[in-house]
């Protein structure tokens, strides 16, 4: 089996994307990864190798995270950035992908399917995030404040890696200090606090339950059974609004996923792509 892996970015909309290609000539089907929010494609470090064994893959940094740009003037709509992902998929000429996205980068997912449904042929989605609103009208006024960034960047460090790991793992015994500085590491820049106060003004909420009826890509949902971002009961009332889903609970496991359980879910994804 030839394989070989591209890291790259590439202008896209105006800002720069970041991904990683990894690729398998044996294989005609293609996954685009896309991770959550405050994440990048190291959350995908440990199921990557895992999927390459039978698919291209591609993941990709959304901005303002991991290596992609952080610029304060792009517009960090969800639907901005799934057009750019669409639009970074289409300089690579993809015609068509599965795709798998982790927290918010389900609800991309899902805005993807719903712009471009010729594009997905289907969708994982992974703990995904659901039927958030937009932030209140307050915190929106807020994000124009000069230096609001430094009120994120406060806010952040109080919480802590290691205290923010220990809320979407289930099993602490995972948390080592590889896993802390890989989710550290794109904080180390003073731009991403800027970028994400912008994307607290753009975000303009999930997918109402309408729209999600009318997506006709087949879903699976995969969930830890202790999920506390994203609890479970958003799973199953996702999975009842989708018309062509299928709802899988991992015991023991809480929301991130593809660090905890990438076997399991590398085994479920292989089943559904090829079903």
């Amino acid at each position: 089996m030839y394989r070989s892996v591209f890291n790259d970015s590439r202008n896209i909309n105006g800002i720069d994307v970041y991904y990683e290609y990894y690729l398998n000539e044996q294989s005609n089907e293609t996954i685009v990864l896309l991770h959550g929010f405050l994440s990048s494609t190291f959350s995908f470090r440990r199921l990557i190798p895992l999927l390459n064994e039978d698919f291209n893959v591609i993941s990709i940094d959304l901005p303002p995270f991991g290596k992609s740009g952080k610029s304060y003037n792009f517009i960090y709509s969800y639907e901005n950035i799934a057009r750019t992902v669409i639009s970074l998929l289409e300089s690579l000429d993809i015609r068509k992908i599965s795709v798998t996205g982790h927290s918010m980068g389900g609800q991309i997912s899902l805005k993807i399917a719903s712009l471009r449904p010729d594009l997905v042929k289907k969708a994982v989605l992974l703990c995904s995030s659901a039927y958030l609103k937009r932030s209140k009208l307050p915190l929106i006024l807020s994000s124009y404040i000069p230096y609001f960034h430094l009120y994120v960047k406060m806010w952040l460090i109080k919480s802590g890696v290691r205290n923010n790991l220990q809320n979407v793992v289930y099993d602490h015994s995972l948390i080592d200090e590889e896993m802390m500085y890989g989710y550290m590491k794109p904080f180390l820049e003073e731009d991403i606090f800027k970028a994400i106060a912008r994307m607290i003004r753009d975000r303009e909420g999930d997918l109402h339950s309408n729209a999600l009826k009318q997506i006709e890509t087949p879903c699976l949902l995969i969930w830890g059974e202790h999920d506390k971002v994203v609890p479970l009961s958003v799973g199953k009332r996702l999975t009842n609004e989708l018309n062509n889903s299928k709802l899988i609970i991992l015991k023991n496991t809480g929301h991130l996923l593809p660090e905890e359980r990438p076997d399991e879910v590398y085994r479920h994804i292989k089943e559904f792509i090829y079903s």
